[in-house]
């Protein structure tokens, strides 16, 4: 047990990290070390930060709670505390069912912790601490930025409202604070979420300003990337795509998550929009952002999703085109519209399958997108090395989730340096990832 170390265990998306780099930080000037997802956990204090979004990620977090309480039970741990959206959900039963834990918290009010753990500082010696600052577990060069919490879009399946309830913006000098704080900490791209980025600013002035948000951020110095995820495809902000064409540091790269294409099955999933109105937004996004990257989610197994449904979905994946995609199989979720409404009437094995043959078809689509980008020149950021190769990524690849460029050691005549910009060449392809020579 190290005295004085607090180990942090995020689970669960992005959005989660961020609030556990915020109370992190917080802690950090409290005096503790606190060390993020560490290979073996040593410190006198453990925090898990959980998701709670579907079955599968309920059950690694409730998991991890229990081998974290079984390490307590043996005197290797002296405080177990359990925050995010698992415990914002189900606190009550989780502090039935698992007592060994000292303190639950949910997604508003963790930050109450630092008041549980105290402080180490001598007094007299006190740190300072800024709201928006935060301490970093993403390479120095990118960092996730959050600028809302919550949804109103209730779609059928989702129990995202359930756990962060009604969409609120953050307000947008704080945000460009932030974005400020970032920068001078080193941090290049800037990769902005939240649950719904199309309703930024309506529940603040009745209006999107999301554009005005970005056009504002890419004028901040040092800014050299803004990528954007989650948007909403209902009511989304076109006024954004002019400033995505405008801004050279606001990279062609959209995350908007469609999750089905028939009108069937849009109309059971509550998402408010058609195939005809969706199909067009995508057509004047790439219309609008010459070569933009899109990212899709789509979902299969909902309720009433029928054979029929499932061959339009794989038809309609092959004329999009996308290139980017995941699939889920749908999680029958307590509370949720479905859940109350629908029977989840279709087989997990067919969930499973048709999945599978989803992402088959998305891993074919994606290899001939970058099969084609061969022997093109491309700008990378450089995140790790690893053996012969340095691992980047071009404005078109989020951290984590989409390609990466290997680059050749020997092709560099001079020292390259993680966290900088590089211009690299294509050799070759792969369905997800490329090979690249750094180019004079």
């Amino acid at each position: 047990m190290n005295i004085g170390e607090i180990d942090f265990i995020t689970l669960g998306c992005s959005k989660n990290l961020v609030d556990a780099e915020r109370i992190m930080r917080q802690l950090e000037t409290a005096g503790w070390h606190c060390v993020h997802d560490a290979e073996e956990p040593k410190g006198e204090i453990c925090v898990i930060n959980t998701c709670g979004f579907i079955g599968d990620a309920k059950e690694e977090s409730i998991n991890m709670i229990l081998q974290m309480a079984e390490r307590k039970k043996k005197k290797k741990l002296r405080q177990l505390i359990v925050m995010g959206c698992l415990s914002e959900r189900y606190r009550a039963e989780l502090e039935t069912e698992i007592p060994e834990v000292d303190a639950y918290y949910g997604k508003f009010d963790f930050e109450r912790m630092k008041d549980l753990i105290g402080t180490r500082i001598l007094p007299g010696n006190p740190r300072q601490y800024s709201g928006f600052e935060r301490y970093l577990t993403t390479p120095r060069h990118y960092a996730y930025l959050k600028i809302s919490e919550g949804c109103n879009r209730m779609c059928s399946y989702c129990a995202i409202p359930l756990i962060t309830g009604r969409h609120t913006s953050r307000p947008k000098k704080e945000i460009l604070d932030e974005v400020r704080w970032l920068v001078s900490q080193g941090v290049k791209e800037l990769n902005v979420i939240a649950q719904d980025l199309s309703s930024y600013g309506l529940d603040l002035e009745k209006r999107h300003l999301l554009p005005e948000l970005i056009d504002e951020m890419a004028q901040i110095k040092g800014v050299e990337w803004i990528r954007l995820h989650y948007a909403y495809p209902t009511d989304f902000p076109e006024e954004l795509l002019e400033v995505m064409a405008r801004h050279e540091n606001v990279c062609k790269y959209m995350d908007i998550a469609l999750q089905h294409c028939t009108d069937h099955m849009l109309s059971l999933m509550r998402r408010h929009i058609t195939q005809a109105e969706q199909d067009a937004l995508i057509a004047k996004i790439r219309e609008r952002v010459p070569g933009i990257c899109i990212r899709t989610t789509l979902l299969v197994g909902h309720p009433g999703e029928t054979e029929e449904d499932f061959e339009a979905l794989k038809e309609w994946v092959r004329q999009m085109r996308f290139d980017r995609m995941g699939c889920f199989t749908y999680s029958d979720e307590e509370g949720t519209y479905a859940h109350k409404h629908y029977h989840d009437d279709i087989p997990q094995e067919v969930k499973k399958r048709r999945a599978s043959e989803l992402m088959a078809i998305q891993q074919e689509i994606s290899g001939q997108l970058l099969h084609a980008r061969v022997g093109a020149r491309e700008k990378v950021i450089i995140d790790r090395e690893e053996g012969e190769y340095f691992i980047g990524r071009t404005q078109y690849d989020s951290p984590e989730v989409d390609c990466e460029v290997l680059i050749d050691k020997s092709s560099a005549k001079n020292k390259i340096q993680i966290g900088e910009f590089y211009n690299v060449r294509i050799t070759r392809a792969e369905e997800f990832d490329m090979y690249a020579t750094i180019e004079p």
